[in-house]
């Protein structure tokens, strides 16, 4: 699928975005112990924070999580959803958080709550190259039961074009068929040069197309994160913008049997 045909294919696309939400009802469940999770006393102050802007029912609603699914996380950081994702996923799911081992120490308090006990740690070939400010990526490979989901919220950005590939391709294998991959992340004016300024954004045209090269399908897209003040010139740790990022959400679905 070429750029033009891609660009009418999110025009069908957005026109479908009421039916698939209305389509999940079967997620209110999962969604109700999302939200009793946002008020548990192991969340901090500064994460409890961040939850309006991060709006996780509506990012988690759009990404089609279940309680009773296998999740892949991608760059849990410092484990701001992996705080959420556990309680959720702890009676019948399973989460794998994907990082580089060393920069999962953090999350080691965290993943000792009881609650926690269906969160496996799950290190891949991941580097920081501190001179091109990005990821360097090995032979990512997920060596696990297939899974239901993956994400990779505000971390697609920190590849370049081969270490996204790969990442894309290890998750396309990781997936079932009928799997979801849903990517959100700060959005970066279409076909402008990687900067000091947008480093941390991505052009969300450029995403479609290396996801889709991978395997996946575009089934979804939500404007969620719109920000309409953010220009999408400016770092996102700006004073004038941090917090108020313009975020694009798309949504992939591994296809066949």
């Amino acid at each position: 699928m070429n750029a033009l045909t891609t660009g009418f294919a999110i025009v069908g696309i957005v026109g479908s975005v009421f039916f698939t939400f209305a389509a999940n009802a079967g997620q209110e469940e999962t969604l109700a112990k999302l939200e009793a999770a946002l008020t548990m006393d192991h969340r901090s102050d500064e994460n409890r924070a961040r939850d309006d802007n991060r709006d996780p029912l509506s990012a988690m609603r759009f990404c089609r999580l279940e309680d009773d699914m296998r999740v892949i996380e991608f760059g849990p950081g410092a484990g701001w959803y992996t705080e959420l994702l556990g309680p959720v996923l702890h009676e019948s799911g399973h989460l794998y958080t994907a990082y580089k081992e060393s920069w999962m120490e953090r999350l080691d308090a965290l993943l000792s709550l009881d609650f926690m006990s269906a969160v496996e740690k799950h290190p891949i070939d991941i580097s920081w190259n501190s001179e091109a400010r990005r990821f360097d990526a090995g032979e990512i490979a997920f060596n696990v039961e297939p899974v239901d989901l993956a994400l990779n919220i505000r971390e697609y950005h920190n590849f370049d074009a081969d270490g996204a590939d790969r990442l894309n391709r290890a998750l396309h294998a990781a997936l079932k068929p009928g799997g979801y991959y849903c990517i959100i992340d700060h959005t970066r004016r279409h076909m402008e040069r990687r900067n000091e300024e947008n480093r941390r954004r991505a052009d969300p045209v450029r995403v479609i197309l290396e996801v889709q090269a991978a395997g996946f399908e575009l089934i979804d897209m939500s404007d969620m994160f719109f920000r309409a003040d953010d220009e999408l010139r400016y770092e996102v740790g700006r004073r004038t913008v941090k917090g108020n990022t313009d975020r694009f959400s798309l949504l992939f679905q591994k296809r066949g049997g």
